[in-house]
């Protein structure tokens, strides 16, 4: 388990989208995450640290039925008031995932992954328990944003003091030691955290740009291998009646 945000974290999470800088920055987010996402109808999603259901909010309307699991009683708490009973949520941790092998389409991490104590071993389980893919929504390490939180963080005590921001690069090298050389999608959003406004966002979406390796969120797409929970089989055996060793000689005919 990694960290755990506590009441005082769960209650200042969305204020901070109040602000219209920071919803710019979560619709981009979110943008990212639905095209990686392409969600179809009765599909079977799973938000791992799906906090207080920002992410999980925006797909109510598509058809889709939805999971969420996250440490945090205080964040579930204020999922559960967002979302209602559309959404069935759970209370547990990422590296230890209490759902069975293949149960849904798609697992998701979206901006999680990074409070996970063991990263690999969360994304083991996504790959175990989703059948079609997995969807990665991460903080990125070398993106401008990103290194001013990670400086502030000296000075000012915040969640990000407990995030571990990913590189592309890092988050390659855990995927192909957790999956083998798979083939990963990926994408970056947020270019340009410091402006917005119509031609911000209209250079946001050119593809190129997307490819850049210096975007404050990191999306990346991956089709996991198979893996199934292995547990020790059980044989019970009955008693049988004793018999005592035959005497003489016995002939069989051929």
């Amino acid at each position: 388990m990694g960290y755990v945000f506590d009441f005082k974290d769960a209650g200042s999470y969305d204020a901070r989208f109040d602000q219209a800088k920071d919803k710019y920055r979560l619709n981009l987010g979110i943008k990212l995450m639905m095209g990686l996402l392409s969600p179809q109808k009765g599909q079977r999603i799973i938000d791992i640290g799906c906090g207080t259901g920002i992410s999980l909010e925006s797909m109510l309307d598509q058809g889709l039925n939805l999971t969420g699991l996250d440490p945090s009683p205080y964040m579930l708490d204020i999922a559960s008031k967002r979302l209602g009973h559309v959404v069935d949520l759970h209370r547990g941790v990422a590296e230890d995932l209490p759902f069975d092998d293949n149960q849904f389409d798609t697992a998701l991490f979206f901006t999680s992954l990074e409070f996970t104590q063991r990263p690999a071993k969360a994304i083991e389980e996504a790959c175990r328990v989703a059948k079609d893919s997995v969807i990665l929504c991460v903080l990125n390490r070398y993106a401008p944003l990103n290194m001013t939180r990670r400086f502030k963080g000296f000075f000012i005590p915040s969640v990000y003091n407990h995030a571990h921001f990913f590189s592309i690069l890092e988050l390659k090298q855990i995927l192909h030691a957790v999956l083998g050389k798979v083939p990963i999608h990926w994408q970056t959003t947020l270019q340009f955290p410091f402006a917005r406004g119509p031609i911000a966002g209209w250079v946001e979406n050119i593809g190129i740009i997307r490819k850049s390796y210096f975007g404050t969120l990191v999306g990346m797409r991956i089709k996991p291998v198979p893996k199934f929970r292995t547990r020790p089989m059980v044989l019970k055996i009955k008693n049988t009646k004793a018999y005592k060793p035959a005497t003489g000689w016995t002939r069989i005919g051929l």
